[in-house]
């Protein structure tokens, strides 16, 4: 009688540890996150020459992924971006040793203020459904980002703050219109004339 006491003690603590695990990782995977909020400065562009810069996706594409490339913005995630006409994140992840890839795709919205922010449209992973917030935290965990790029989780977007981007000479830049559809993309680019 005792034996089978003691069998039924362990499978009932087995069971209780392996609920307690999943409910722990449920609860990390569906709670909210941390996100930075969006910065309200406005940069002054007095005493600053204005020029206004068009381009088009394919030489934006060029650029935007030079200067991942160039600054070492990479982690776990080796990425890169494609400007179709949404705003496309390709990745390729390591999950226990297994290659899974990564496709985001956003779209993007210019704001008044020359910013840019992209709003998560879809994702996949594999063939495994993760919640977006935290394939979100994950990216903004893992990569080195530059700090005027904000990834906010709860939001399903990121937010990025051309007006906090440090370019040499103290050169600003702002969105002007950005429309991936239309093939229209036009920047500000303000130069300091003293």
């Amino acid at each position: 009688m005792k034996k089978k006491n003691i069998w039924k003690l362990l499978f009932i603590t087995l069971l209780s540890i392996n609920i307690l695990v999943l409910l722990s990782l449920g609860t990390m995977l569906f709670l909210a996150v941390d996100q930075e909020p969006i910065p309200k400065t406005n940069v002054s562009t007095a005493n600053m020459s204005e020029f206004l810069i068009r381009t088009e996706k394919q030489d934006l594409n060029a650029l935007i992924n030079h200067y991942i490339e160039k600054e070492g913005l990479d982690g776990p995630i080796h990425y890169r971006v494609l400007l179709t006409d949404e705003v496309e994140l390709y990745g390729e992840v390591q999950v226990f040793s297994q290659s899974m890839y990564l496709k985001m795709t956003f779209e993007p919205q210019a704001l008044e203020n020359g910013d840019l922010i992209l709003k998560q449209k879809s994702l996949s992973l594999g063939d495994v459904k993760l919640p977006v917030t935290y394939i979100l935290k994950f990216i903004r965990d893992s990569y080195k980002l530059p700090d005027w790029v904000i990834i906010q989780p709860n939001d399903k977007q990121i937010y990025v703050s051309l007006q906090q981007m440090k370019l040499k000479s103290g050169i600003q830049v702002r969105v002007e219109e950005f429309s991936l559809v239309d093939d229209r993309i036009a920047m500000k680019m303000f130069v300091p004339v003293n």
